[in-house]
């Protein structure tokens, strides 16, 4: 009897450092990934900034065009 509980203890203790690895591990990629993310973050800033601009440059050609051909310009 003695002998099963020694092996469960020994079990678990390697279990506890099977889990305080993979915490270390999941801590590092989850730096990683709020990296990646902000990096993200910022490159969809950006395209929104870029596509609006486009938006508007757009809008204006075609309200261009129609004071053109309506003779207002």
């Amino acid at each position: 009897m003695e002998a099963r509980i020694a092996r469960l203890e020994a079990d678990v203790a390697h279990l506890r450092t099977d889990v305080g690895d993979i915490k270390v591990d999941l801590r590092t990629l989850r730096g990683r990934m709020d990296t990646k993310l902000d990096a993200l973050t910022g490159k969809i800033t950006s395209a929104k900034v870029w596509a609006l601009l486009l938006y508007f440059t757009l809008a204006a050609g075609v309200f261009g065009t129609v004071a053109r051909a309506f003779g207002w310009i």
